[in-house]
């Protein structure tokens, strides 16, 4: 059992990096149509947040089914969990708040959205080596 959830969190957590890679087109996608580029960071962010929602709720499930400690590995995850929420609810406000109708700040949006995402796959990416560094014995956290 508590391998299954560990085995679905680990899926969700691939399932997001793919995802947040798949965004990297999005302003692509919409570089003729500011309105719609403000729109699609809307859906994008919806769909971000439930995503990284699920990893929580999974590894919430998984640590207290597989009576895991709360040790500096899960205080870490939960750390980049709440960066990753919160740099996303900042992103789209700016996207929301910003004049996308001109072409200079729909430039430094599109600019910023690639950072931003670039952020945020650094996180994940670096969290999952951790963990499969802590996984082969290589490092403890």
């Amino acid at each position: 059992m508590v391998a299954q959830i560990v085995a679905t969190h680990s899926i969700l957590v691939k399932v997001f990096l793919v995802f947040i890679v798949a965004g990297f087109f999005i302003p692509k996608m919409t570089s003729k149509h500011p309105l719609k580029f403000r729109k699609a960071s809307f859906i994008y962010t919806m769909v971000f947040q439930a995503i990284a929602t699920m990893i929580a709720f999974t590894g919430i499930v998984a640590m207290v089914v597989g009576k895991y400690d709360f040790s500096l590995s899960i205080i870490l995850m939960i750390l980049i969990w709440a960066a990753l929420m919160f740099i996303e609810i900042k992103k789209y406000k700016v996207i929301k708040t910003t004049d996308v109708e001109n072409p200079a700040k729909h430039a430094l949006l599109k600019s910023l959205f690639y950072k931003i995402s670039a952020v945020e796959v650094f996180l994940i990416v670096v969290m999952v080596v951790f963990k499969i560094m802590e996984a082969k014995g290589a490092i403890s956290l």
